[in-house]
């Protein structure tokens, strides 16, 4: 008898198994396709000279020796480097007190959380045409605002000085979804957590220090990784607004890499350059994790 419920337990098993791989099935074939298979490709094109017309012809680690001595290269990674630096911090706090403001129950909070999600939703072409018109020399609404407090009008993100926290800006502006992840976050601390500090004689600011930023440390953490992972791939605005002007001041190096492939037609070059900047990521990504224990607290960890 035992064995046969054995046998029939596995069989069961076994059907569960084939049904599971069934419908797991295009998942894993789109990520086989469309991740793996371009990440392949590209690791062998970064291996190749080729300019899409001529057949690619290999070369080793040719590009990948090449981009050590590419001006634009240091120059592009300064750009990206700096406005990640300047923008994921801002994104960071800015976004967590914005919550903090839109988690108290003051009436109407739920058009508050509204307005702060919209940017987040508006295409990246659509938000660059109306920051176009917000940072414009001449008749901007920035300048406008500036004349009337008699202040001089100012280039923004058509100087050198200007551009890169012009950007920050933006990326500040659309920070909705970071909002939203920061609001999750901040609605599953336990009340009574709050209520036992208050008995025993917390004020605000201990509440804020000693249960609020510690329970949120993995939300923060969490967003502070994406804001980082998007910042290193700054492509759209850039393209879209300034060319990489002025003076290559905000060349990002995603907008290298796509005029290194699409202008210069030379996949192969771009295609070592994005195998570069996934590296750097990776290389990021890994310090930040691996230094997140001395800071992130996990309410549910093990000691």
């Amino acid at each position: 008898m035992r064995n046969k419920g054995r046998s029939k337990i596995g069989k069961i098993e076994k059907s569960q198994l084939k049904w599971g791989y069934f419908f797991i099935g295009p998942c894993i074939f789109g990520l086989v396709v469309f991740n793996f298979g371009p990440m392949i490709f590209s690791l062998v094109m970064g291996l190749s000279q080729w300019d899409i017309v001529t057949a690619p012809k290999f070369i080793g680690l040719g590009n990948f020796i090449s981009m050590f001595s590419d001006p634009l290269i240091g120059a592009s990674l300064k750009v990206t480097v700096y406005y990640t630096v300047l923008s994921v911090p801002l994104i960071t706090v800015i976004s967590f007190l914005a919550a903090l403001l839109l988690s108290t129950g003051v009436k109407g909070i739920s058009v508050f959380r509204t307005i702060f999600y919209i940017p987040s939703i508006v295409p990246a072409v659509a938000s660059a045409a109306i920051w176009l018109y917000i940072f414009d020399p001449m008749f901007g609404l920035l300048n406008s605002i500036l004349r009337v407090f008699g202040l001089p009008a100012q280039p923004f993100i058509f100087s050198r000085e200007g551009v890169i926290p012009g950007f920050a800006m933006m990326a500040v502006w659309a920070a909705g979804n970071t909002v939203i992840v920061y609001l999750a976050g901040l609605q599953g601390i336990s009340r009574e957590l709050y209520e036992a500090a208050d008995l025993d004689g917390a004020n605000s600011f201990q509440r804020f220090t000693r249960i609020t930023v510690p329970l949120m440390t993995p939300v923060i953490f969490f967003n502070m990784v994406m804001a980082m992972i998007s910042a290193l791939q700054m492509f759209t605005q850039a393209f879209i607004m300034t060319k990489g002007g002025p003076n290559n001041a905000s060349l990002f190096y995603a907008l290298l890499l796509y005029r290194t492939a699409f202008q210069y037609q030379r996949m192969g070059y771009a295609s070592a350059m994005s195998w570069l900047l996934f590296a750097i990521i990776a290389v990021l990504t890994v310090i930040v994790f691996r230094t997140s224990d001395k800071w992130v607290f996990y309410e549910n960890k093990a000691d």
